[in-house]
């Protein structure tokens, strides 16, 4: 049955084993994500419940696919572990200034994010290796029921401190830091992921879309000053992110990537 798994996986593309070895190192940064939970939501509030529970479920992603990728050989795996000890090593710190709501507007976006990235991810490699789709099909359905919660949690935000929550989420949405932006060559895996078609800035511009709409932040109502002037950058943001996507696609040209994880093969994208 190995035997099956690693004939099925020699066909998968370089530029899906790409994406899998980012999406593995990302999924196993968790120390990183419940350390910053518990220090922006408390550990010893009702929040350490859902940090536990919500690090117990993404626990599993890394998981799996490490297993996958060792049983399969998609990826060296000693290469793969030495880039998780140095993006583990190096550690995810972003400055949220222990504002609360911010976490509830990255996590939001994060995960809707890498709900797109697996989703995607899988589908390039679905003729190929069925299995591998099935597990990063799961996953993503995970990510989506994490996304729809920090999703809902910042609504009622709104409802309750529209003001705040506006400057929070005005501070957040014009450009996230992705998880693994420590991992090194991280901007290298980051743009074969984009030309092939995984995830890339218009993917983030639609997530920011659906934030505004699902939020109703263009139609909140009896704001201060500050809150008008957040609501007006935020509802701003997608015209910038358009402009952003057309000049990185304007000025790429074909390109050649060299990752020892993929066993040090050329990839050429265009």
């Amino acid at each position: 049955m190995v035997n099956e798994l690693r004939e099925r996986a020699r066909s998968v593309s370089d530029s899906a084993r790409v994406a899998i070895a980012l999406n593995i190192l990302t999924e196993e940064g968790l120390p990183h994500f419940h350390r910053l939970i518990a220090e922006n939501l408390g550990s010893r509030t009702f929040w350490n419940n859902w940090n536990n529970l919500w690090t117990a479920e993404e626990d599993r992603h890394g998981n799996v696919l490490r297993d996958y990728v060792r049983d399969s050989r998609l990826l060296s795996f000693s290469v793969l572990e030495r880039l998780q000890f140095q993006y583990l090593r190096s550690g995810f710190n972003p400055d949220w200034g222990g504002d609360p709501y911010k976490i509830f507007v990255y996590t939001t976006c994060q995960e809707k994010a890498t709900q797109i990235s697996h989703l995607n991810t899988g589908k390039l490699a679905a003729q190929e290796e069925p299995l591998l789709n099935s597990i990063t099909q799961r996953i993503s359905q995970d990510e989506a029921r994490h996304f729809a919660f920090y999703m809902s949690i910042f609504k009622e935000i709104l409802v309750r401190d529209p003001n705040q929550a506006l400057l929070s989420a005005c501070s957040i949405l014009p450009s996230i830091d992705m998880p693994g932006i420590s991992i090194i060559n991280f901007n290298e895996y980051a743009d074969v992921v984009r030309r092939s078609g995984i995830y890339g800035p218009r993917d983030y511009k639609r997530i920011v879309e659906q934030l505004i709409s699902i939020w109703n932040i263009e139609v909140l109502q009896n704001l201060n000053d500050l809150g008008r002037k957040a609501q007006d950058k935020i509802m701003a943001i997608p015209a910038r992110l358009e402009k952003v996507a057309d000049y990185i696609e304007s000025r790429a040209t074909a390109k050649s990537f060299r990752f020892d994880v993929v066993f040090g093969r050329i990839l050429q994208l265009a």
